[in-house]
């Protein structure tokens, strides 16, 4: 435990080098779930059709799949019909529209991939510098949620996948300490990577919450297909937001005339935004929670 209070610290004051550090919250919890109690671990409880999990109540088989049986319930349903029933010598007569099964629930821990813009127009230390400061205090809060984390970077022509899904939280930070900066925007790579991702970690566990952090000004400058680039990242997002994957926009626009181009591909994305100027003026991380 006191090493855990540690790394936690020195995770602290490595982010506070990098740039300004924030106070996070239950930011991620989900709206119609109960959230977990801080140092509990696991951050969410999500129904799982897994035979893992506290049984909460009982359902109906979903088109004639039986699992898991609930059976005290399936007894209470077939209770009242058993003196009209032919039992045979059986005790308990069982038809198959008594049968009710369970439904479970069980703590689960995020997914967060963080998707940063690392194009020329991050390049400025300044900006770079608040960006880092924000995905440091994530990740800081994602090691004592025990959440899973994953990066990627996007620039000149495609996106790269920095870190893979996991739980190594040393990892993702020392890939944004040596994140370069430079060449072409080429957002809408960014989202379908992290789409990619999202989809093939959804096929090993189906009961996982995964959440996209994308961490740009929303400026678009190069599209894969020749197409308007923009165009191509608004498509994206709406793809993100056609599978109800949970996403927030961390707006990093810092002209003085903004074109609120991350505002639309969050709209797109149905995503919540905030502003990099916001992140700086306030806790606001924690009111990301809120906004969840």
């Amino acid at each position: 435990m006191k090493a855990n209070y540690q790394n936690i610290a020195l995770k602290i004051i490595y982010a506070q080098s990098a740039g300004e550090t924030f106070v996070v919250s239950r930011w991620l919890a989900e709206k119609s779930n109960n959230s977990i109690s801080k140092g509990s671990g696991k951050r969410s409880l999500v129904k799982t059709s897994s035979k893992q999990g506290r049984y909460v109540r009982y359902r109906y088989p979903i088109k004639g799949q039986i699992n898991d049986i609930a059976i005290d319930a399936t007894l209470r349903a077939a209770a009242p019909y058993q003196l009209q029933r032919e039992k045979k010598g059986r005790a308990v007569v069982i038809e198959k529209s008594d049968i009710r099964v369970k439904v479970r629930e069980k703590r689960t821990g995020n997914t967060i991939i963080f998707v940063v813009d690392s194009s020329g127009s991050m390049g400025a230390n300044k900006r770079m510098k608040a960006v880092k400061g924000a995905i440091l205090s994530l990740l800081n809060d994602a090691y004592q949620k025990r959440d899973k984390v994953g990066m990627i970077a996007f620039k000149n022509h495609s996106a790269e996948l920095l870190l893979g899904i996991t739980r190594s939280v040393e990892l993702a930070e020392k890939k944004l300490s040596t994140l370069p900066t430079g060449g072409r925007t080429p957002l809408a790579a960014g989202i379908d990577m992290a789409y990619e991702v999202i989809k093939a970690a959804k096929i090993k566990d189906k009961d996982m919450l995964p959440v996209i952090v994308l961490v740009s000004d929303g400026k678009a400058t190069y599209s894969s297909n020749g197409t308007d680039a923009f165009a191509e990242a608004i498509n994206s997002a709406q793809k993100i937001a056609a599978e109800k994957i949970k996403s927030i926009v961390i707006d990093t626009d810092a002209s003085f005339i903004k074109l609120n181009l991350a505002e639309k591909v969050a709209e797109a994305m149905n995503a919540d935004r905030f502003e990099i100027e916001d992140l700086q003026a306030q806790s606001l991380v924690a009111a990301v929670t809120l906004s969840l």
